[in-house]
């Protein structure tokens, strides 16, 4: 009875419930057409493996290839990048928001670096990082860095001004007013950039680990490719997707926590 409870009216509203049920049937459905699909020989396997096969190779990638080991080296990458890119970007983009001056220098080399393709600067990096843990860690970190500036900028333009000018009324410091006005009144929307950055960072994961890795989920992928393993690519990047998923729905989880009250 629940289904036909569903409201199907133009934006209308789900229950949790409603949501997981739904979710998770269309993705039940979906890996069955694909099994019945590659059964038939509608797929041919060397392009795309049926799930059943890709399973299978997720079970000897465990037992072979230590998957668990290299997918916590993968997760710990991307954790230390993103971290350091957070911790950059969002000061940076709160003073750009706050100070013209500073917006105006700024702007345009964000624009200008933002916009170059990663996989270009894959040789510069190695020139001057080397082909160690330094490169794998920049390459992501330039990959979400100057993307993140942006959203921190718009999160905080978004402070409506009345906000500002009566803390100024009341004699409010500038440090003062980016730090009890401006800081939690966009954190709620900032929260919910950085669980977007978070799966920007894992795209790029790939071509950080191409390079002269021996670790990593991306090295798994990269090696299977070699030998047209396609079943172990495709079981490598299913273990991503399941990852992204988990820290997305962990995230959305904390976010609705902290801030319950919107």
């Amino acid at each position: 009875m629940g289904f036909l409870q569903i409201d199907f009216s133009l934006r209308g509203t789900l229950t949790r419930t409603e949501k997981v049920v739904i979710g998770i049937s269309t993705s039940v459905l979906l890996l069955a057409g694909w099994q019945i699909s590659s059964w038939l020989g509608w797929l041919d396997p060397i392009f795309l493996p049926s799930p059943v096969a890709i399973l299978s190779s997720l079970n000897t990638l465990l037992i072979q290839q230590n998957l668990l080991g290299n997918a916590g080296i993968s997760i710990e990458r991307i954790l230390l990048a993103f971290t350091l890119s957070v911790v950059m970007a969002v000061p940076l983009g709160l003073l750009m928001s706050s100070y013209p001056v500073i917006n105006a220098a700024l702007e345009p080399v964000n624009d200008f670096i933002r916009y170059l393709p990663t996989p270009a600067l894959v040789p510069i990096s190695i020139i001057w990082f080397g082909i160690g843990e330094e490169t794998k860690i920049f390459l992501l970190w330039l990959g979400t860095f100057f993307q993140l500036i942006l959203l921190v900028v718009e999160d905080a333009n978004r402070v409506p001004d009345e906000f500002i000018e009566m803390a100024k009324t009341l004699g409010a410091k500038p440090w003062q007013i980016i730090k009890d006005i401006i800081w939690p009144t966009m954190l709620p929307s900032l929260f919910n950039n950085l669980r977007v950055m978070l799966g920007w960072c894992w795209t790029y994961l790939i071509l950080a680990e191409i390079v002269a890795s021996d670790s990593g989920l991306g090295f798994i992928i990269w090696n299977a490719r070699r030998y047209m393993q396609t079943d172990q690519m495709m079981a490598g990047v299913f273990v991503i997707g399941i990852i992204g998923m988990v820290s997305d729905q962990l995230m959305r989880s904390l976010h609705r926590r902290l801030f319950h009250y919107q």
